[in-house]
């Protein structure tokens, strides 16, 4: 159902550096060869860099050596037409690639960040598969807006997110909104036959007649998702339980399953992972915390009361745990690769982490989606009881670590 396929919808954009002292016919022949073993879309610009900085991925093809003194005239140019690293693709002919480790040399002196991109055609095509990936999705995280409905839940102590921050560094807009608005939205929803959870597994008479309450909350927040125009939002859902008797669980793992971001407990840093995540992978991810951790081996069991529905194989109904109302889901994902990711509230630390979902379980006494997830390198563990990003860590399908280390590297975090 998931894979580690990574797809660019936009070609990628290639400009040449090429010496006047090369034979041109030579050099043709060659470049000729090179992109014929490139299985990515491209677009080929030559030596006309009017258009630099316009796509989601540039990259300058040093196509022979003596190409350093042309590219540092260059640079004043490429500098002010973008503000991204500069990606220097390489095929080795024609001390191409000691061309391109003394131009990136340079750029290194001045503070500026690059990378050469050479190796074997399976390396060249997949990381230029990536650096399209992540650059589609720089683009479209600029503009999108996310809510904070109701404020950050009283125990996320370590999570406030200075509004500034994702706006400056992605381009993500925060809106805060009142909890008695979705409240009142709540209020003006009418009873419909929407019978979406019904009929799947057996549920208790407590999950039957509260389904038609989380039904009311969720029609609620998809107004307002539309109200204010919304790519996402996170909930402080746990005021549901006394203004309305209900839970947001059932809502925000429908939601999520729909594309739009719907994160718990009012998390900022977590509604951002699953945020960045979605534009990276297609997927929200599954907002949970640790339960157990055993750094020996590796092994940790994740857990929440929701999950989303386009996730799991399939799903149970339940009772929310901690308030034993409402509904929960109890949702089984496919076994398999799986990534964990987080970033911290200001944006300069970030957790990746590849592993393997060994089982779903069920236990009575835990929230109601249950993971036991070995880690590929068990010294990560040690991350969660010495230097956490909070407790919520998003949990996504497929192993993800190359594509999530490449958006951080070109935007945003330290470490």
């Amino acid at each position: 159902m998931y894979n580690n396929f990574i797809s660019a919808r936009q070609p990628v954009a290639v400009f040449s550096l090429t010496s006047s002292l090369h034979d041109p016919a030579t050099v043709d022949e060659a470049t000729r060869q090179f992109l014929s073993t490139l299985a990515v879309n491209y677009e080929w610009h030559g030596d006309d860099y009017q258009s630099y900085g316009s796509h989601s991925l540039d990259v300058i093809f040093v196509r022979t050596g003596g190409t350093e003194g042309l590219f540092r005239q260059l640079l004043p140019q490429l500098q002010r037409q973008s503000g991204r690293p500069f990606r220097l693709l390489t095929s080795g002919q024609s001390n191409s690639l000691a061309a391109s480790m003394e131009i990136l040399s340079f750029l290194r002196q001045q503070g500026l960040k690059g990378e050469i991109i050479h190796g074997n055609p399976a390396y060249v095509n997949r990381r230029l598969t990536v650096l399209a990936a992540v650059g589609e999705a720089v683009g479209g995280l600029r503009g999108t807006r996310l809510g904070i409905i109701g404020p950050p839940s009283d125990w996320l102590i370590s999570s406030h997110v200075d509004a500034a921050v994702p706006q400056r560094a992605l381009g993500i807009t925060l809106e805060e909104i009142g909890i008695g608005e979705l409240v009142e939205a709540v209020g003006n929803v009418r009873d419909d036959n929407d019978a979406w959870l019904e009929g799947l597994s057996e549920t208790t008479e407590a999950v039957r007649k509260a389904v038609p309450g989380a039904m009311k909350i969720y029609h609620a927040l998809r107004a307002i998702v539309e109200r204010h125009r919304l790519n996402g939002f996170t909930l402080r859902c746990f005021d549901l339980l006394t203004a309305l008797k209900n839970t947001g669980c059932a809502a925000l793992a429908r939601l999520n399953g729909e594309g739009i971001v719907a994160g718990c407990e009012g998390d900022v840093p977590a509604m951002l992972t699953m945020h960045v995540a979605q534009h990276l992978t297609g997927m929200t991810g599954f907002q949970a915390n640790p339960a157990t951790i055993d750094p020996a081996t590796g092994e940790l069991l994740m857990a929440h009361c929701t999950i989303p529905l386009n996730l799991v194989e399939r799903y149970e109904l339940d009772t929310h745990f901690e308030s034993g109302i409402g509904v929960a889901i109890r949702g089984y994902m496919k076994e398999g690769a799986v990534t964990i990711f987080k970033l911290s509230p200001d944006l300069r630390r970030h957790f990746v982490a590849e592993g393997t979902l060994v089982r779903n379980q069920a236990e009575p006494n835990l929230c109601r989606t249950q993971q036991v997830i070995r880690l590929a390198d068990k010294s990560q563990a040690a991350y969660f009881l010495t230097r956490p990003i909070g407790n919520h860590h998003i949990v996504l399908p497929g192993h993800h670590g190359d594509l999530l280390r490449a958006f951080l590297q070109e935007t945003i975090a330290e470490e």
